[in-house]
C-alpha cells in the first residue's frame, strides 16, 4: 500500500471517524449505561466473549493462513462502528443504548483487542514476526480515544456545531472506509481474487452471525425488541477501519487487513438486509410500525423517553 496512505492517511481517516463518534456522545451517554443494565451486560458478553469464540471456530474449520486467520481475529475484536448508530436509528433500534454501547465498547476494546490479537499471534505461530507490544497497544489507544474526547470537548460547548456535522462526517467515514478498502484490496491486487476466496465466505458468515448473535442472545435474556435492535447492530457492525489500521500501521501486514477491507464491502449491504428482515418478518407487527421516540428499562418494560439532546 502506498506509504502516504498508510503512515499518514489511515490514521488520519480513523481519526476522522472516532471524532465523528465524539460529537454524538456526552457523558450522560456513560451514565445511561446504568438505565439498562442488563441488555450492557449481554451485549457486552456477546461481544467480547461469544463472536471471538465464534470467529476462532470459523477460521479453523475453514482453514484459513495463519495471516488472514489473525485478521479475522483482529477484526473481532474490534468494538462497534459509527455506521451502527445510523443502522439502528433507522430500524428502529434504541439508539440512546447504542451510542452508550458504543461509547463503553470503544474504550473496553483498548484492552481487550491488544489481548485477542496477541493470543491469536501467539496461537498461529506468527509471535516472531509480528507482536502487538505495550507501546503499540498504547499508540492505539491514543489514536482511538484521543478523537472521541475531543468530539466530545467539541459537543459540549458547540452543541449546535455537532448536530450539523453529524451528517456530514457519517457521510465522510463511510467514504473513508471505501477508500481504504479499495487501496488494500488495489495495494493486493496480484493476491485479490485469491484473498476473496478465501476470507469472502467467512466474513460474510461471520457478519451474518454477528448480527443474529447480537439480536437473539439479548432477546432470550429478556431485553426489549429496541434495545436487542441496538445490540445487534452494534455487535454485527464491527469498525473495520480499526482493524485495517491495527493491521497495516501497528502490525505492519497488509495481508492482515485483507479480511477487514472484504467486511468493510459486504457489512454494509448485510446489515441492511438483515434490518429489512427483522423489521418485515422477524419482529411482531407490533414492533415493526412503533413510531417515536421510546425509551427501554433494564426490567424490560417501556416508559416514555426523557428529552434527550443527540444528534442521531
Amino acid at each position: 500500500m502506498d506509504s502516504a496512505l498508510t503512515t499518514v492517511g489511515l490514521p488520519v481517516a480513523l481519526g476522522i471517524i472516532m471524532f465523528g463518534l465524539g460529537l454524538s456522545l456526552t457523558v450522560d451517554d456513560f451514565r445511561d449505561v446504568q438505565r439498562h443494565p442488563r441488555a450492557v451486560v449481554v451485549a457486552l458478553a456477546c461481544q467480547l466473549l461469544l463472536l471471538p469464540a465464534l470467529c476462532f471456530g470459523l477460521v479453523l474449520l475453514l482453514d484459513l493462513p495463519p495471516l488472514l486467520a489473525v485478521g479475522m481475529m483482529l477484526l473481532a475484536a474490534s468494538p462497534g462502528g459509527t455506521s451502527a448508530n445510523l443502522y439502528s436509528h433507522i430500524f428502529r433500534g434504541d439508539v440512546a443504548l447504542n451510542v452508550s454501547l458504543t461509547a463503553l465498547n470503544s474504550i473496553v476494546a483498548i484492552v481487550t483487542l491488544p489481548l485477542i490479537t496477541n493470543l491469536s499471534i501467539a496461537y498461529f505461530g506468527l509471535s516472531d514476526s509480528v507482536d502487538l507490544q505495550f507501546r503499540k497497544a498504547v499508540e492505539v489507544f491514543v489514536v482511538v480515544l484521543g478523537p472521541v474526547v475531543l468530539g466530545m470537548l467539541v459537543r459540549s460547548r458547540r452543541q449546535d456545531f455537532a448536530a450539523r456535522m453529524d451528517r456530514p462526517v457519517r457521510i465522510a467515514s463511510a467514504v473513508i472506509l471505501f477508500v481504504l478498502v479499495m487501496g488494500v484490496l488495489i495495494d493486493q491486487r496480484d493476491n485479490a481474487m485469491d484473498y476473496l476466496a478465501q476470507v469472502g465466505l467467512v466474513t460474510a458468515l461471520f457478519c451474518i452471525a454477528s448480527l443474529a448473535v447480537g439480536f437473539f442472545v439479548p432477546r432470550a435474556f429478556g431485553v426489549t425488541d429496541r434495545q436487542a435492535i441496538a445490540s445487534s447492530f452494534e455487535i454485527g457492525v464491527h469498525n473495520a477501519t480499526l482493524a485495517i489500521y491495527v493491521a497495516v500501521e501497528v502490525l505492519d501486514s497488509v495481508e492482515m487487513s485483507v479480511p477487514g477491507a472484504v467486511y468493510g464491502l459486504i457489512m454494509f449491504i448485510l446489515a441492511a438486509l438483515w434490518g429489512l428482515l427483522l423489521t418485515r418478518w422477524i419482529l411482531p407487527s407490533g414492533t415493526r410500525v412503533a413510531a417515536g421516540p421510546v425509551e427501554t428499562g433494564s426490567a424490560g418494560g417501556t416508559e416514555p423517553a426523557p428529552p434527550r439532546h443527540r444528534a442521531n
